[in-house]
């Protein structure tokens, strides 16, 4: 039996490597993928998280041959219609006034790079109720500033989950990487047995 092969984890988010040692699962080498994350016009939801995710597992792949590579990209939607991450203030109330008591849907694409450099990937998705909130609630928020970088204007590690009124399928995917399936594709890939 060989040594086991190396993982390098094709982003920077500190959410997705503490989501996968939860599991057990350290990455030998973090290297995230510089890539054009613009929205192709008219590209839906689960198409878009679908490219970005693949284009950074190839990339690092590339750049890292004999190693195994997981990659991930998350977007949250209202309808067709791509949330930004919020970087600014304007984006995080956008995207929360939005949200403000209706359904969303957040998707996640894992990807993953196999040694031989076959590529297996899988989109996931979760449905989620958002209460209706208070201009005060929304000011609250954007105060904790909980909402810096994340796609769709909140965190539902933090206190946004108490905004959340329904939640169907995997809490994880929300936070960024769903681990069932992102454990079972590392299996597929002989990174775990």
């Amino acid at each position: 039996m060989g040594a086991k092969p190396k993982l390098i984890l094709a982003s920077q988010s500190p959410r997705r490597s503490l989501l996968l040692s939860r599991i057990g699962i350290i990455p030998d080498l973090i290297s995230p993928a510089d890539i054009n994350e613009d929205i192709i016009e008219g590209e839906l939801p689960r198409d878009y998280v679908s490219r970005l995710a693949c284009e950074k597992a190839t990339k690092i792949s590339g750049e890292f041959p004999n190693h195994i590579v997981l990659a991930a990209d998350t977007a949250v939607s209202v309808g067709r219609r791509i949330l930004p991450k919020a970087e600014t203030i304007t984006h995080a109330e956008y995207c929360l006034q939005l949200i403000s008591g209706r359904s969303h849907r957040v998707f996640t694409c894992v990807a993953v790079v196999k040694i031989n450099g076959d590529l297996s990937k899988r989109v996931v998705e979760t449905r989620l109720k958002m209460k209706r909130l208070s201009t005060t609630e929304i000011k609250d928020y954007i105060h904790s500033k909980e909402w810096q970088g994340k796609a769709g204007g909140y965190s539902i590690q933090g206190s946004a989950e108490s905004f959340v009124t329904k939640i169907v399928g995997s809490y994880s995917n929300v936070v960024g990487l769903p681990l069932y399936e992102t454990r079972n594709m590392l299996r597929g890939s002989g990174y775990i047995s």
